[in-house]
């Protein structure tokens, strides 16, 4: 009779082959995978002919959203009202009466939502405002 009490073979996994695998997976990811740039609103500029506007020093851009939303120099408000637009068009001018307030609303914003940001301006004691608009035929900003 053989008896042995020799040695046993433990069982090893072999890792090569699953880091191999791991790496193309990677690999395919990374090259698939697509980057989008977010911005802060869509908008589509309502269109109109007119001169080029003068370059204004101090403007406060409010961009109004199809969807109700507001952007002021390009820092999205959620859930604005009124008050919350007064004080923020108040910190942004730094208390300067001379700022211009350009409105970017999107074609299909609301009424209400504009005059939200010409009450709030009123309110914040800014008077000169303007719409921004886009030449006839000219592509829309915002829109990738």
């Amino acid at each position: 009779m053989n008896f042995r009490t020799g040695e046993h073979d433990e069982p090893e996994i072999n890792l090569i082959p699953f880091i191999d695998i791991l790496l193309v997976v990677l690999i395919f990811l990374m090259l698939t995978t697509t980057y989008s740039k977010f911005t802060e609103l869509k908008v589509n500029l309502p269109v109109a002919d007119a001169q080029a506007p003068k370059q204004n020093t101090r403007e406060i851009v409010v961009a109004v959203g199809s969807d109700g939303r507001y952007s002021i120099n390009r820092q999205v408000l959620e859930g604005a009202g009124v008050e919350v637009l007064t004080r923020v068009l108040s910190e942004a001018s730094q208390d300067n009466r001379d700022t211009v307030i350009v409105i970017s609303a999107d074609a299909a914003a609301t009424h209400q939502s504009v005059i939200n940001v010409m009450d709030a301006a009123r309110r914040a004691g800014l008077v000169q405002i303007t719409f921004a608009t886009q030449q006839t035929g000219a592509p829309a900003r915002g829109k990738s």
